[in-house]
């Protein structure tokens, strides 16, 4: 019989991962939780709003998937996860038929992994990350707890991608690199060097442009 499926989020990767689950016969989505009153009542794609985070509440037989990854505010998974409190067997962990995933990969709760991704040998991906489509994954990468992998990123073997970081669309990382935690990559950058916690790189080859949002050395201190 198909889970009941929660999803988290109303916004392009929560449709996503709608249309993710719609090819998945074993879930059974029941709706968006988003905690913007605006949205409750409304349908998305075919799926109502159900009303925000406390809705969980009254489904505690539900799965659940936290699908926000704007590189606005990419911390907020992470943000959500603490919220919650659930145990990692709450959490639904979705894979793209068309994604190939090797026997010797694994997949940690939670993570979202859309169409056409690619995990050669040996990739670890940690528990609420996302990977975005066609996003390929070579030997022995480590991809840390709640990273999103936007569309198009390569990256080259032993790779470590370490907490709440981001990789803009197109961005390919160079074999043995470190991502730290925190770090946002631009759209279509070329990593040759490791990356500090919490900087955003840009360009190709990829040099520090400012502090990441969020990060302690933001002037700003918010995730704008």
């Amino acid at each position: 019989m198909p889970r009941e499926l929660l999803i988290v989020g109303a916004g392009g990767l929560a449709r996503e991962t709608r249309q993710l689950v719609a090819v998945l016969p074993e879930w059974r989505p029941a709706g968006f939780l988003d905690d913007d009153p605006a949205r409750h009542g409304s349908v998305i794609d075919g799926l109502p709003v159900l009303g925000g985070l406390e809705e969980l509440a009254r489904r505690p037989d539900a799965q659940v998937v936290i699908c926000t990854a704007s590189p606005r505010d990419y911390a907020s998974r992470a943000r959500i996860v603490a919220r919650l409190g659930l145990p990692p067997a709450r959490y639904a962990t979705l894979v793209h038929p068309t994604a190939s995933v090797s026997p010797s990969s694994s997949i940690g709760p939670g993570s979202v992994l859309l169409a056409c991704t690619v995990l050669t040998a040996s990739v670890r991906v940690g528990a609420h990350a996302v990977v975005m489509p066609h996003v390929t994954l070579t030997h022995d990468d480590v991809i840390e707890d709640f990273v999103t992998i936007a569309s198009g990123v390569r990256l080259g073997g032993t790779v470590r991608v370490e907490a709440g970081a981001y990789l803009g669309a197109g961005a390919l990382i160079r074999e043995g690199r470190t991502i730290g935690p925190g770090a946002l990559i631009g759209m279509g950058a070329v990593v040759t060097r490791d990356v500090p916690a919490g900087e955003v790189w840009i360009g190709a080859p990829a040099r520090y442009l400012r502090p990441a949002p969020g990060s302690p050395s933001d002037p700003q201190g918010d995730s704008r």
